[in-house]
């Protein structure tokens, strides 16, 4: 997954009052977990509507990175005690209907989502993720790093709607579809998770933190589109 720098006014994770046993940080990781899983099919899927071998091969090596995250994930868990299937289990249908709601129909489609799609749920456990202890945001930025590999996406991408408006405007539209259906899953799964939604409030501000959150969440989703070619 693509990651984003802090945004203004995030706090170091070392000042956090949250604690490692914090009931909440098992659903963090094996929300994450899911993703992991969850992403690798669709990239592997994906990988079949690329016009190329390049493109294919770009594809697998993305999901090669999101199984190599998912064992981190595993090993996180199974380290605290949790059985990572059953517990991760439980989010699968917010990620599913995202995916299903999102389901490309062309390799440009799939370019774009892989870029900004993963892009945004790695703004939204990054956000969390701050107000962590060390010990715990530290599983939680390695598993949501940069992998390398998707910067391919931005040439390809820019190409294109370069020498097409009709590709410029359809991807926009895509571009801002992916972000409503990010924000709507992301709050289904705070709505139907307490222990996650109590891991935000314990860093102190978690109310007005997640407001803010979606209002930097647009904000970087247009800086994306205007790298990609798409503003």
């Amino acid at each position: 997954m693509n990651t984003t720098p802090p945004a203004p006014g995030q706090t170091d994770s070392a000042t956090s009052d949250v604690s490692a046993d914090h009931p909440g940080v098992n659903e963090l990781f094996a929300l994450l977990a899911y993703g992991e899983v969850a992403a690798f099919y669709r990239l592997t899927d994906e990988a079949r509507m690329a016009p190329n071998l390049r493109g294919r091969i770009n594809m697998a090596s993305m999901a090669a990175a999101e199984m190599n995250h998912y064992e981190v994930l595993r090993d996180a868990l199974e380290h605290r005690g949790v059985d990572v299937v059953p517990a991760m289990t439980k989010y699968a249908s917010a990620l599913e209907n995202y995916h299903r709601l999102t389901t490309p129909s062309t390799w440009l489609e799939a370019l774009v989502k892989t870029y900004v799609g993963d892009a945004l749920a790695a703004d939204f456990y990054l956000e969390i993720a701050h107000a962590l202890p060390d010990e715990v945001a530290d599983v939680v930025r390695a598993v949501l790093s940069e992998t390398g590999h998707s910067q391919f996406v931005v040439a390809e991408v820019r190409a294109a709607v370069t020498a097409s408006d009709r590709q410029r405007h359809r991807l926009a539209l895509w571009s801002r579809r992916l972000l409503g259906e990010a924000i709507t899953q992301a709050q289904f799964v705070m709505a139907d998770h307490d222990e996650l939604v109590d891991l935000v409030l314990a860093s102190g501000e978690g109310l007005t933190q997640m407001t803010e959150f979606f209002d930097r969440l647009q904000r970087t989703h247009a800086s994306r589109m205007e790298e990609l070619g798409l503003a």
